[in-house]
């Protein structure tokens, strides 16, 4: 999502030299418990450990086994940068979504980050406006890129935002105007709305829906239900789709309402990125932090970060779990 207070890129290199030690807890965030099914998933009084911070606006956590490694994006400084087990950071790849040689303003570097089916990176490229391929393992990273859909029936995506996966390999992402300079505003905007997409196995792109401001989404383990965070302040909501064999997602219905907590004080940020435990509990980010959902729709407990949370995602053993939240990278772990 969009921020507006960028912080120098020397800050973040200051942190690639120098943080290599066990890292330190962020005093001011708690875990709010509201129902005692989330005491399964976590202890009410884990630490927030901080993995690394001084960044400008993290996003796109991505847990890469091979390498017990965490990587994430710095977007306004176009940069994914790597943090391992050990808490050793380094720059991981650079540009990340903008490779044009013209300056250009507004938020340029990747934003969400999954892997494919075949295990090769995927990025949501803002300033390249496409969805991208890594055109190198993801052990060696280079900042080479394979397109793989970046217009709608001959328009320019807006600036996608994040993706998913499905089990047969169907590709799901959302584009709303974040990484636009103007936003809705950009006369760079070809797009009339804001739209989810499923680019097919087969190759075929399929816009699912338009809403005000697509932004995180995720699968039940079933596959029967897609999530999808709305980002706009006048609406800031998570809706749920009814997934079909086809892959096409049909009923819309309002999952979650959070508006009303919009700009109170504690609770800083809007719904963004997503994840869904292997029990199907699900992990959102939204106002204040964390949002922890049992299928219903009931908070079983709210994650506060203390920041604009944007982004989370779990280790493979579901051990840990990352959050991205304003200029850190936070952990808990789980049970």
């Amino acid at each position: 999502m969009k921020r507006l207070v960028f912080l120098p890129l020397c800050i973040s290199l200051w942190f690639i030299s120098c943080t290599s030690t066990p890292p330190s807890m962020k005093q001011d965030a708690f875990i709010e418990i509201l129902d005692e099914q989330a005491t399964q998933l976590f202890d009410p009084k884990a630490p927030f450990h901080i993995m690394a911070q001084g960044f400008s606006w993290t996003e796109g956590p991505l847990w890469l086994e091979g390498q017990q490694s965490l990587i994430f994006t710095d977007i306004p400084n176009n940069s994914v940068f790597r943090v391992d087990s050990k808490g050793k950071l380094s720059l991981y790849l650079k540009p990340s979504g903008y490779t044009g040689e013209a300056p250009r303003g507004g938020e340029v570097g990747a934003n969400g980050l999954t892997l494919d089916p075949q295990g090769r990176l995927v990025l949501c490229q803002h300033g390249d406006r496409r969805m991208a391929r890594m055109d190198s393992p993801s052990d060696q990273p280079q900042p080479t890129f394979i397109t793989l859909v970046d217009n709608y029936q001959g328009k320019r995506f807006n600036s996608p935002n994040d993706v998913v996966f499905d089990k047969a390999g169907n590709m799901y992402f959302t584009d709303p105007p974040y990484g636009l300079e103007f936003n809705m505003n950009d006369p760079a905007k070809e797009l009339a709305f804001q739209g989810i997409y499923c680019l097919k196995a087969t190759g075929e792109l399929v816009l699912l829906d338009t809403i005000s401001r697509p932004n995180g989404l995720a699968f039940s383990p079933d596959e029967k239900y897609l999530y999808v965070a709305n980002s706009d302040p006048e609406q800031a909501v998570w809706f749920r789709y009814e997934v079909g064999q086809d892959g096409l997602i049909h009923n819309r219905e309002l999952f979650y309402d959070a508006t009303e907590l919009v700009g109170k004080e504690g609770f800083k940020g809007l719904p963004d990125g997503m994840k869904i435990h292997s029990s199907g509990i699900i992990f959102a980010t939204g106002p204040g932090g964390v949002w922890v959902f049992d299928p219903s729709g009931k908070v079983l407990a709210r994650l506060r970060t203390g920041e604009a949370t944007s982004n989370c995602a779990f280790s493979t053993d579901e051990k840990n779990f990352f959050m991205t939240a304003d200029n850190y990278v936070l952990k808990i772990e789980m049970k």
